[in-house]
């Protein structure tokens, strides 16, 4: 049985991801900030973990493991979106706080798994990068560096991790369907849009031996738009 650690697990990709992988039989440990919904169960660990805090993330990864002996893949889902200002208008709260979230996190969450997955020999890792994070766009500049960054990351530990059985990918999803997007674009046709549940089957299939020969791919992911 196989034990999938995510993070962002209390929000909406982060429930479809948890609920496409525990359909498989996995064990699921499910890190955010609150537990918020979130219960522990038979096969499922709860743990509040701060990302930006290396220490709250190591602990974690201990738990995880005394729970569950090993940590077979790890899902960065944990991420945030926000645009609006040009670069020289863009303030230090803004890059600091996308560059934390998209790309810290997994910074941190990768320093805590892999020595796991290195002495285990081998595990799965995929990221969220963005689809908007293959070239510039106006008004977009800070989401997309810190999007371009998880894409240069993932591509990076992939070429080093590869001949330690360990896979590293990363999907690129266009506007996931959310409430909050809803929301936001109420005159968007939200059936043009990524459904979770459809870029959670991504996820699953990247973190599966049938994907084991894919090493640094960042996936597209695009719906119908």
């Amino acid at each position: 049985m196989r034990t999938v650690m995510l993070t962002g697990a209390a929000g909406n990709l982060g429930r479809a991801v948890a609920a496409a992988f525990g359909a498989t039989g996995a064990n699921l440990a499910l890190l955010d900030l609150k537990r918020c919904n979130l219960q522990d169960g038979e096969r499922q660990l709860v743990l509040e973990t701060d990302l930006l805090d290396a220490q709250s993330v190591q602990a974690a990864v201990a738990k995880t493991v005394q729970r569950f002996g090993i940590i077979d893949v790890l899902c960065n889902v944990a991420g945030a979106f926000r645009m609006g200002a040009a670069v020289h208008e863009t303030t230090d709260k803004d890059w600091s706080f996308l560059f934390d979230v998209n790309a810290r996190t997994v910074l941190n969450m990768t320093r805590a798994v892999v020595p796991v997955m290195l002495k285990a020999g081998g595990g799965k890792i995929v990221n969220i990068g963005a689809f908007a994070a293959q070239k510039g766009a106006a008004q977009m500049g800070a989401y997309i560096a810190s999007k371009s960054a998880v894409i240069r990351l993932t591509e990076t530990m992939a070429a080093e991790l590869r001949e330690n059985n360990i896979n590293v990918n990363c999907v690129l999803p266009t506007i996931i369907d959310t409430p909050e997007n809803r929301a936001a674009m109420p005159k968007a046709d939200p059936q043009r849009w990524v459904a979770p549940a459809d870029l959670a089957q991504v996820i699953v299939f990247l973190a599966s031996d049938a994907a084991r020969a894919i090493h640094g791919a960042a996936l597209p992911v695009t719906g119908l738009s």
